[in-house]
C-alpha cells in the first residue's frame, strides 16, 4: 500500500466489509483506511509474530470471521509471509480469495522492454556473493526473462553477479514501481552494474528484469531439455512454439525435435 492511488474499488469494498484486517505494519495500513474513511480492526501480522498469532486467526476463520490480509507494498503472498496463513486456511477448508492490486513483478515486466511471453520470478537471492552466484547458476539456461527482487544496498553486487553467471544480457532495473518516483534504467548487465557501483544504490525498492539467453546459446541439448520440461504440461505443438520463441530456433525444427522426443517416451 505504498501508493494510495493503487487501491481498487473492489479492494475498498472488501476492506470495508471484513471483521479484521491483517497488516505488516498497522501504521501504514491505518493511513490507507483513514484516507478512505474505513473503520475496521487492525492486527499486525508479519514474519516475527506469525507463528504466535496464526492459531487465533485460524480459529476466528473457522468460526466464520471475515479477515483481509494486506501488505505494505506489492502483492500479499508474493515473497511475503502471508502464504503460510493462506496454506493453513486452505488446509482448514476456509475459502481464500485474491483481490488483485499492484504487482511489482508484472509492472516491471510491462516497462522493461524485454520478452514477456515466458518469464520466471525468482524472488530474493542470497545476500553473500558465493552463495548468490551458486544460486544463480541453474537460471543460466532457463528460457524466457528472469525477474528478481533485491535490496538496494546490494544492487551493484547483484548486477555484477548476474553478468558473471548469466552473461552480459540486456536487463532493466525498475525502481519505486507505481509510486511517485518510478523509473526504469535499461542496459546490459555489466553497464548497469558499473552505473550503480559509481552512482551508489538508489532509494526505494527495485525489481531486476533480465532478458532470456541469446539464441546462439541454445544448442540441441538445451533445446531438448527445454522441450522435455514443456512437454510435461503442454501438447507437442504448444511446447514447440514455446521453446522456439525462447530459443530463437525455427518452429519447424523445434517441432520435429518435439515429435522425436515424444516418440522416445512411448
Amino acid at each position: 500500500i505504498g501508493n494510495l492511488r493503487d487501491i481498487t474499488l473492489r479492494a475498498l469494498d472488501v476492506l470495508g466489509g471484513v471483521d479484521r484486517v491483517l497488516a505488516e505494519d498497522t501504521r501504514v495500513t491505518r493511513r490507507l483506511l483513514d484516507a478512505y474513511g474505513l473503520r475496521v480492526e487492525l492486527t499486525a501480522y508479519h514474519d516475527h509474530n506469525g507463528e504466535r498469532v496464526r492459531p487465533g486467526i485460524l480459529a476466528d476463520l473457522r468460526e466464520g470471521a471475515r479477515v483481509a490480509l494486506v501488505s505494505d507494498a506489492g502483492t500479499p503472498l508474493v515473497s511475503d509471509p502471508g502464504y503460510k496463513l493462506a496454506r493453513e486456511a486452505i488446509d482448514d477448508n476456509v475459502p481464500v480469495i485474491a483481490i488483485p492490486g499492484a504487482s511489482a513483478v508484472l509492472a516491471a515486466l510491462a516497462i522493461a522492454g524485454l520478452p514477456t511471453d515466458c518469464f520466471t520470478f525468482a524472488g530474493f537471492p542470497p545476500q553473500k556473493t558465493g552463495p548468490r552466484e551458486a544460486w544463480l547458476e541453474p537460471f543460466r539456461h532457463v528460457p524466457g526473462s528472469l525477474v528478481f527482487y533485491e535490496g538496494v544496498s546490494r544492487l551493484p553486487a547483484m548486477l555484477a553477479s548476474l553478468a558473471k553467471v548469466l552473461g552480459d544480457r540486456p536487463a532493466a532495473v525498475c525502481r519505486e514501481l507505481t509510486k511517485l518516483h518510478e523509473e526504469a534504467r535499461r542496459g546490459n548487465l555489466s553497464d548497469l552494474a558499473t552505473h550503480y557501483a559509481e552512482a551508489g544504490p538508489p532509494r526505494g525498492e527495485v525489481v531486476i528484469v533480465v532478458g532470456p539467453p541469446a539464441a546462439d546459446d541454445w544448442d540441441a541439448g538445451k533445446v531438448d531439455t527445454a522441450l522435455r520440461a514443456a512437454l510435461e504440461d503442454m501438447r507437442v505443438k504448444e511446447a514447440a512454439s514455446h521453446v522456439a520463441e525462447a530459443s530463437g530456433w525455427s518452429r519447424r525444427d523445434v517441432y520435429a525435435r518435439a515429435l522425436a522426443l515424444k516418440g522416445e517416451d512411448r
